[in-house]
């Protein structure tokens, strides 16, 4: 009483019911955890690579460290575009993780990981203690008995102190054993009885989870292809041989069960490579959490997560305006690697305010520019005192992971004001020009981060976006501008905590200075980015010309900021210079320098222009190649740069 009947209802109407059932199980084995942490995180892999670049997937461990003081500890690891990070430990000066990732390697991409250790009793953001960079590459293919290494973790504001020891193990997968590895995850999804082989009917649930109509139809054909021993049974070998040449012929599956991804039908080692390390992800057998972009995000604090979710800020790559612009990423050209910029909060808020509304720029043009004049002055003064030497170990703190002291050229006891530290010289030889002896290849000119596009036009669809720029605003009425329009531009945009002399990109005679005055805005991204100001075309600045032999006639033009009132300079008109040579310094503040090219004389380098295509500033260091005179181009052919110093 009380229940319906089950009159009717078959032993073959329950297997009917039960057998979709049974299907959406496994397809939903095959699709667990997907991840929504960030758009960039939509799958593990995505470019395809060629088989002669492939160097594996390597399985990095950080097993443990050994740190000086007690905390409750945190590692992530950063390699390109990707940021993982393992469990908070408890409070210890001995944290032990067992935290293990597997990553793609290639040949010429991205193989130096970041490993950073964070101290993490903090509520908005940890604390980087130590940090140590490993080529991945040189680890694997090392001479060693044992896979455990024991590396000193570095001081971030000194490489030539040890603040700790981290031990760590990484092997490498090859092609082969990497399909393998993955056939063993399917084929135990649906060995029912565990026995390590599939049976037609273990074998038919696995093609139809795939979700391949086409595959579900031919499941007899394909038993009998992959059963090359003909004892009914399918092992794990069999099936990884089967994927394999299905995949090259006609795929069993056709977009990835865990991201959606189609994948290449053409492919199979970029198939089987995005497989892998999207499974991982997709099943959670990786101890390390993954979806950040930067150490400086997987490390954030409850405080930010918080204002993440509550859209107040966020992070991001590319062009990001307004509300969005509170975390400057770049990519990190030597490291091939996303870093963070750091700026501090209340001035992001400062300069959306003023820089991204039209009521903020009215303020500008109803007297507040010639108070931003004064307080910059006035700051400058500031910081060419003797009472300003007292800020200088503040800031090095701040930024002591951004800035390497011992690269600098004197000890900080050395300087006598902020100021002198600022424009500090570095060491003989720390910024290496790349090809010295080839005139025909331009270098980077600052420490900066970089932008580069084939047109001023390509620049205002990719970067400015205030609506006046132009070739002609930017060089001036004193400036005969016209070679330069429709030629390439070259932005470098050097923060605070930057090397701030600038050097020059070519060889040739300086021709010509002009100086035009103008106002002080930040060349930050947020303003430059916005569609009410035009910093480049009204901040102060100086233009000089340079007359070379294999680029034409250069224009490279200095531009002051947010308190920079002083540009100086160490070559006059009329002199000769090497690429490479110091022309300059910005004092304290943000600046910017931009160099144009006539049209069709430098062919750029390749990376530079894609990272910019994708509205991602590129950080470059003076004297890494930025690209080569099109007039040698079209004699010589392209030069052998592997015989060049890159500086990265």
């Amino acid at each position: 009483m009380g229940h319906g009947s089950s009159k009717g209802i078959s032993e073959q109407d329950l297997a009917k019911e039960e057998e979709p059932s049974r299907l959406s199980r496994l397809k939903n084995k095959l699709h667990l955890h997907r991840r929504r942490r960030h758009a960039n995180n939509g799958s593990a892999y995505k470019a395809l690579i060629d088989a002669d670049d492939f160097a594996g997937i390597a399985n990095l461990t950080l097993k443990r460290a050994e740190m000086k003081f007690k905390d409750k500890w945190m590692a992530c690891v950063s390699l390109g575009e990707q940021t993982f990070r393992t469990e908070i430990s408890d409070q210890t000066d001995s944290p032990v993780w067992n935290s293990e990732k597997k990553l793609l390697l290639e040949k010429n991409g991205p193989h130096i990981a970041r490993i950073s250790v964070f101290e993490t009793n903090r509520l908005s953001s940890s604390n980087i203690v130590g940090y140590r960079e490993i080529d991945l590459l040189e680890f694997i293919t090392r001479d060693s008995d044992s896979d455990l290494e024991v590396f000193d973790l570095l001081d971030p504001s000194s490489s030539d102190i040890s603040v700790g020891s981290i031990f760590l193990s990484c092997s490498v997968e090859d092609p082969i054993e990497t399909e393998k590895r993955f056939a063993r995850r399917i084929l135990s999804i649906v060995d029912y009885n565990e026995d390590g082989k599939l049976s037609f009917s273990e074998f038919s649930d696995l093609i139809n989870a795939f979700g391949n109509q086409q595959a579900a139809t031919k499941k007899e054909e394909l038993f009998k292809v992959a059963d090359k021993n003909g004892d009914g049974n399918v092992s794990m070998d069999e099936l990884a041989d089967l994927l394999a040449i299905q995949q090259e012929k006609e795929p069993l599956i056709s977009c990835c069960p865990v991201c959606g991804e189609i994948l290449e039908v053409s492919h199979n080692l970029n198939t089987m490579i995005h497989l892998t390390l999207c499974f991982d992800e997709g099943t959670g057998n990786q101890v390390m959490t993954g979806g950040f972009l930067t150490d400086k995000q997987a490390s954030s604090g409850w405080m930010f997560k918080l204002s993440e979710w509550a859209h107040f800020s966020s992070y991001d790559i590319g062009l990001n305006s307004g509300a969005s612009a509170s975390h400057i990423v770049v990519f990190d050209r030597r490291t091939k690697r996303l870093v963070e910029e750091l700026i501090n909060g209340k001035i992001v808020l400062s300069m959306r305010a003023i820089y991204q509304s039209k009521f903020g720029l009215g303020l500008m043009d109803t007297g507040a520019k010639e108070l931003l004049q004064s307080i910059s002055e006035k700051q400058g003064r500031r910081m060419s005192s003797t009472e300003s030497t007292k800020d200088i170990p503040k800031f090095v703190e701040s930024f002591k992971d951004q800035i390497n002291l011992a690269e600098v050229k004197y000890p900080l006891e050395h300087f006598k004001t902020f100021n002198e530290f600022f424009i500090r010289e570095l060491k003989p030889g720390a910024r290496p020009i790349a090809c010295m002896e080839r005139d025909d290849i331009a270098v980077c000119a600052a420490d900066s981060r970089l932008m580069a596009f084939k047109s001023a036009d390509d620049s205002l669809r990719f970067w400015i976006k205030g609506r006046k720029f132009s070739i002609q605003g930017l060089l001036g009425q004193d400036v005969s501008s016209g070679a330069f329009i429709d030629g390439p531009l070259v932005i470098f945009r050097l923060a605070p905590q930057d090397y701030h002399r600038f050097h020059f990109p070519v060889s040739g005679t300086i021709e010509q200075f002009v100086n035009i005055p103008g106002c002080l805005y930040t060349v930050n991204p947020i303003a430059v980015n916005s569609k009410y100001c035009n910093v480049f075309t009204e901040n102060k600045r100086v233009v000089s010309i340079i007359s070379t032999a294999d680029f034409g006639k250069v224009a490279f033009v200095a531009i002051g900021a947010t308190m920079v009132g002083s540009i100086s300079f160490s070559k006059e008109k009329g002199d000769h210079v090497r690429k490479g040579d110091e022309f300059g310094y910005f004092s304290f503040g943000g600046s910017t320098v931009i160099c144009a090219f006539e049209k069709g004389a430098i062919e750029i380098d390749e990376d530079l222009l894609s990272n910019s295509a994708r509205s991602l500033e590129t950080l470059v260091y003076v004297g890494m190649t930025l690209g080569v005179s099109t007039k040698k181009l079209s004699g010589n052919g392209l030069p052998n740069l592997e015989s060049c110093n890159l500086g990265d």
